[in-house]
């Protein structure tokens, strides 16, 4: 598997003068997914969890709608000047029956680890039908849970402790419990992928009464990826942008942005936060 971080040589300079010492990097390298042996998407991930990711990526792309819609994952093909297999290779097979993706529309799957959705070609493509809409979920948080939960995502940052370079997603019950999962890597994205991904493979989708919690923004891909998870909340402790707001509206998603300390700003759908 590949390495979750590296250590590389840093020149730090400080007003007391300069050091030379070993530094912990959050590792990021490129994943390959493939149907049956054909590319479908290259993504710039932090390697583990890489089973989980393809299947929220695909959940989040209307293909799968659970783990028995993927009969097969396996890593091939990718290998180094050594012969050794870098892990950034996965074929999966899709089950009897299920429609692989559509190739039809122009749109490049490529995504860097800022970008879930670069290459779209435009923006009625990426508003996906749901199969499990979260409008109608009657899930209610309180404020005070709410308030709680960035801290708790923190707590289980281990990566973050050693390279302060990761985003996290992590999928709490709206009742304020232990979280389902959480999940890191140097792409957002990626890590609500990965996330979803472990609902998908725990048979924990639609994800009702759920929250999803980031560690950034709230972004349009992210309101996407929780619209088709069936997630009825989503908090951000940084901004959300227009379109995220605007499709959160529409697919019946409760929005929270700057979720720090003990204040937020609601977007969308208050009637899920108790006492607003």
């Amino acid at each position: 598997m590949g390495r979750v971080t590296v250590r590389r040589p840093v020149l730090r300079l400080t007003e007391g003068g300069s050091s030379r010492r070993q530094d912990t990097l959050a590792a990021e390298e490129p994943l390959e997914l493939r149907i049956s042996g054909k590319a479908l998407s290259v993504t710039m991930r932090t390697p583990g969890h890489d089973v989980e990711l393809a299947h929220g990526f695909l959940l989040t792309e209307g293909v799968i709608g659970a783990a028995e819609d993927i009969t097969t994952a396996r890593y091939c093909d990718g290998v180094d000047a050594q012969g050794r297999n870098t892990y950034n290779v996965l074929d999966l097979a899709l089950a009897p029956g299920v429609e692989p993706p559509d190739t039809s529309l122009e749109r490049t799957f490529y995504t860097t680890s800022s970008c879930g959705v670069c290459g779209k070609a435009a923006l009625d493509a990426v508003k996906l039908k749901t199969r499990f809409s979260p409008a109608e979920d009657a899930c209610r948080v309180s404020p005070e849970t709410l308030v709680t939960f960035p801290g708790r995502l923190r707590e289980q940052q281990r990566v973050f402790d050693s390279t302060g370079g990761l985003h996290a997603a992590g999928i709490f019950t709206a009742d304020g419990g232990e979280p389902l999962v959480v999940r890191e890597d140097v792409g957002r994205h990626n890590a609500v992928d990965k996330a979803t991904g472990w609902a998908v493979l725990n048979g924990r989708v639609p994800l009702g009464g759920t929250v999803l919690v980031v560690s950034g923004r709230a972004s349009f891909e992210l309101v996407q990826k929780a619209a088709m998870a069936g997630i009825p909340v989503l908090a951000a402790v940084s901004a959300p942008s227009s379109l995220a707001v605007e499709l959160a509206d529409e697919q019946g998603i409760t929005l929270v942005g700057f979720l720090r300390g003990t204040s937020m700003n609601v977007y969308t759908h208050a009637e899920r936060i108790t006492g607003s």
